[in-house]
């Protein structure tokens, strides 16, 4: 099992090309289901999770051709299997997202209920009362999801709360619809952006995407499309808390300022000087940072998928901040992780108390999921010594070669494979 293996204390400096967003491309490669047409996509990121994802589709029929450089072409016009199994879904929840399309253009689907990082819950409630309000007929038989319908009808649907992948998964089911759909309380990810303009150059009606009420007016079929998948916010976020906690100055290449929002806010706070332009975000750190305490949100919120990297900032920082995780009930995984490399952290329910020290100390950790590996990396940067970062699958699932970019960055790090890890 690959490891990393991080000697701290060097500072960050030079330029890191920012991937393509997992959370958008993974909504965007199923969305391939919803025409026989060829769709062409680029900035594609190489991840464990879209390779999962590309297998699932091969395995439907979907035929895939994907180059080096991010092109991705899709094209469905043979599927044969209207099946997404346990051993594929086991690995990545996002694969849920294949019974919208499915359904929507094959009047069928049987889909495992997911797997995914251990985070919480994260129940299928809402895409399932989503599409039976569309009129989908589900059950579910032996650990599958199982859905039916002749053809979908346009229905007004207001889920409980506020789900990224349910909204994305009833906004790929609506678009061929017969009707109106309006979607309340849905989420305003950017990466639901993206989906809906992919959607729209496919042929799609839609109308309020970004906002918390989306208009689908439902087409007989939709056509091919080219599209290029946005820039990963939680990537961009991740270096900038890095350079944050270990100092430095970088230039973040192919990333959009607007859709950090919060996430800029709370790294100003804590000192990092930020300059942006169109298509870049510079930061430097010079001095110790000051502890910044959040509250995670849906978007245009501070995103829980940042919660664990701003912690271990706030870890070296000046002063205790208090976080409060509203979305994951179980993400504070990292935390007992982080306090073998010498982190001052309490938990009570969902806030952390976060005492800051001068130094964390290099140590053999965990990963847990996907946010906590990138935060015992960053730890790892800030910290005294040796650190060993290990199950490191996880951090591949979302991150693309993150250990050379930061090694081209002057990071002392490496991947210790097979034998070697041992």
């Amino acid at each position: 099992m690959d490891k990393l293996r991080i000697t701290g204390g060097a500072q960050l400096r030079g330029e890191v090309t920012i991937s393509g967003a997992k959370n958008s491309a993974l909504p965007i490669l199923c969305a391939g289901l919803l025409t026989a047409d060829a769709l062409s996509l680029s900035n594609v990121p190489h991840l464990n999770d879209t390779a999962t994802m590309l297998r699932l589709l091969g395995r439907m029929g979907v035929r895939a051709e994907r180059a080096a450089d991010g092109m991705v072409t899709l094209q469905a016009d043979q599927v044969d299997n209207l099946e997404a199994p346990y051993d594929l879904v086991k690995t990545m929840r996002a694969s849920i997202l294949v019974l919208g399309p499915l359904v929507a253009r094959f009047g069928e689907a049987r889909v495992s209920l997911p797997g995914g990082c251990t985070i919480g819950q994260r129940p299928v409630d809402q895409h399932i009362k989503g599409l039976a309000a569309l009129g989908a007929e589900i059950s579910i038989e032996h650990g599958f999801v199982v859905a039916r319908a002749k053809r979908l009808k346009g229905a007004s649907v207001r889920t409980d709360m506020v789900t990224v992948t349910g909204t994305e998964n009833l906004l790929m089911a609506a678009v061929l619809a017969e009707g109106q759909t309006v979607l309340e309380n849905a989420a305003r990810e950017p990466e639901v952006v993206d989906l809906a303009e992919l959607l729209i150059k496919m042929g799609a009606r839609i109308q309020g995407h970004g906002t918390d009420r989306i208009v689908i007016d439902g087409v007989d079929r939709l056509h091919g499309a080219e599209h290029r998948v946005i820039s990963d916010r939680i990537e961009a976020g991740t270096f900038l808390c890095a350079v944050g906690a270990a100092g430095g100055d970088i230039l973040l290449k192919n990333t959009d300022p607007a859709i950090l929002g919060a996430t800029l806010d709370k790294l100003t706070e804590a000192g990092l000087t930020i300059e942006t332009g169109p298509d870049w975000i510079r930061g430097a750190m010079s001095a110790r940072p000051k502890a910044v305490g959040f509250r995670t949100h849906e978007y245009p919120g501070f995103a829980t998928d940042m919660q664990a990297q701003l912690m271990t900032l706030n870890t070296v920082a000046d002063g205790t901040s208090v976080i409060v995780e509203n979305i994951f009930e179980n993400r504070y995984m990292h935390v007992q992780e982080l306090r073998r490399m010498g982190a001052d952290i309490d938990i009570d329910g969902h806030t952390a108390i976060v005492r800051g020290i001068d130094r964390l100390s290099g140590a053999t950790v965990m990963a847990t999921d996907l946010r906590a590996s990138a935060s015992l990396v960053i730890a790892g940067l800030a910290a005294d010594g040796e650190t060993v970062v290990d199950r490191i699958y996880h951090l591949d699932r979302g991150y693309d070669r993150m250990e050379v970019k930061l090694r081209a960055l002057g990071a002392n790090i490496q991947r210790a494979t097979g034998k070697e890890s041992a």
